[in-house]
């Protein structure tokens, strides 16, 4: 199909990146042999000329000074007969009388140059002429005494012979090396693309079959670091998938066990029907409604933990203090038998008010679960550090390393309530907005829970 069909259907036509190589290379050096054939052409042409120029002077110098020239001249003595079978010789005279020794030539038309010569007003003269038939002279004018010039015509032929030659090899050569230049631009730009060629193939065959592998890295150079930069995007591709994975299968883990009690729970309902006692209907609706809570609680964390991508564009300054007091009401309601110890100091953040106090909840709600009865919590707001004491067990120092893992349960927290997403939401978040997240021991021996978050940025008006 050719460009202009392209075209006319809407599609843009473009040429291979090699072939545009080439061109560019063919027009720079085809551009560069032009101008250099332009510059040998004019300098041989003006080199000619000015040998030619002061040979016609010299001789006419050396002519002039016989003084039986002019006579002879007068006389239509040819001008081979007088040693200059070459050139045509003619006296002109300052009242414009030409004597010439060849009279079959054609017409020649001096002018004022040559009769400035004989005047005595100009020194010498060397132009071009042309004559009646088409024949172009260069004419060198020189004084004669007697109040006449002597002027010497020869044509240009031979030099325009010279130039016909010297312009038809310069056009072979010029040709050939373009020709030469184009093979020479189209080899290099298949060599130096082969590399592009295999990084192409190599992504079309993972976009196709989906394969995640590394690509092979060989040398430092362009092609090398696009490659590396390329196996870095595989790299992070393959872990989203592998993170992707793990999410469905854990997920898939944690909701079999309520969807199989409440499925249990629903069955023993429509066999027992109305023969079912009212406390034991009652004991199972409970049940139900728990399993139903429980199973809205762990898709809205799993809805809430697939959220990958950056903080929205609608943020806001916020002050940590108010987040922290929304997230302990709602604790408090919930664990009434503990004690909160709070002191909070004011500071100032960016981001997402709702995904904050949503990770200080679940932090405040770890710390509520593992707290004995009457228990006190101790939470700290210093310089941008929430840092949250509980007065439980502590966690063990293998379970140190997972305790933010996703579906992570230590063998004491599995017959507790709770889905095991908690803390992974809370890295999720707080990584979201730049901070760190990381457990302790608290002086008391449970659990110690601190988060930092950065400071928002402090505007200064210009002065």
């Amino acid at each position: 199909m050719s460009p202009a069909m392209w075209q006319r259907h809407g599609w843009h036509y473009r040429r291979s990146l090699a072939s545009r190589v080439a061109l560019l290379t063919t027009m720079a050096v085809g551009v560069a042999i032009a101008f250099m054939a332009a510059g040998s052409f004019v300098t041989v042409r003006m080199q000619l000329q000015s040998s030619l120029d002061e040979s016609l002077l010299n001789r006419a110098t050396k002519a002039a000074s016989y003084s039986a020239l002019a006579e002879m001249t007068a006389r239509d003595v040819p001008s081979w007969m007088l040693g200059a079978a070459d050139v045509r010789v003619i006296f002109i005279r300052e009242d414009k009388d030409v004597l010439t020794a060849d009279n079959e030539g054609p017409s020649v038309a001096l002018g004022a140059p040559e009769l400035a010569v004989a005047e005595g007003t100009l020194d010498e003269s060397v132009r071009t002429i042309r004559a009646e038939n088409g024949v172009v002279y260069r004419a060198a004018t020189v004084p004669a005494g007697g109040g006449q010039a002597l002027v010497l015509l020869q044509t240009l032929d031979e030099n325009e012979r010279t130039l016909r030659g010297l312009g038809t090899v310069m056009l072979a050569f010029g040709a050939a090396g373009v020709l030469v230049a184009a093979m020479a631009g189209w080899m290099v730009a298949r060599s130096g693309l082969r590399p592009v060629r295999r990084l192409t193939a190599s992504v079309e065959d993972i976009a196709q079959t989906e394969d995640l592998r590394p690509l092979e890295v060989d040398g430092d150079d362009e092609m090398a670091r696009l490659a590396t930069a390329f196996n870095h995007m595989l790299a992070a591709l393959s872990a989203s998938r592998d993170r992707e994975r793990r999410l469905v299968a854990d997920a898939g883990h944690e909701l079999r066990t309520p969807l199989t009690s409440l499925r249990t729970n629903l069955d023993l309902l429509s066999q027992a029907g109305d023969g079912l006692p009212e406390d034991a209907r009652r004991e199972l609706l409970d049940d139900v409604r728990a399993q139903i809570e429980e199973l809205s609680t762990l898709v809205g964390d799993l809805v809430e933990l697939a959220r990958e991508e950056p903080l929205s564009q609608v943020i806001a300054e916020i002050d940590l203090v108010d987040v922290v007091e929304r997230a302990l009401a709602r604790v408090r309601r919930r664990a009434p038998a503990v004690v909160f110890d709070v002191e909070l100091e004011p500071w100032r953040v960016r981001g997402e008010a709702q995904a904050l106090e949503r990770a200080v909840t679940n932090l405040l709600d770890n710390a509520a679960k593992w707290s004995r009865e009457g228990g006190t919590i101790k939470v700290r707001l210093t310089s941008g550090v929430l840092t949250i004491d509980d007065e439980g067990p502590g966690i063990a120092a293998k379970d140190v390393p997972h305790v933010f893992d996703r579906f992570y349960r230590s063998d004491d927290s599995r017959s507790m309530p709770g889905s095991g997403l908690g803390l992974s939401i809370v890295r999720q978040a707080v990584e979201r907005h730049s901070g760190a997240v990381r457990v302790d021991r608290s002086p008391s021996g449970g659990a110690r829970l601190v988060m930092w978050l950065p400071r928002a940025p402090q505007h200064v008006a210009a002065e």
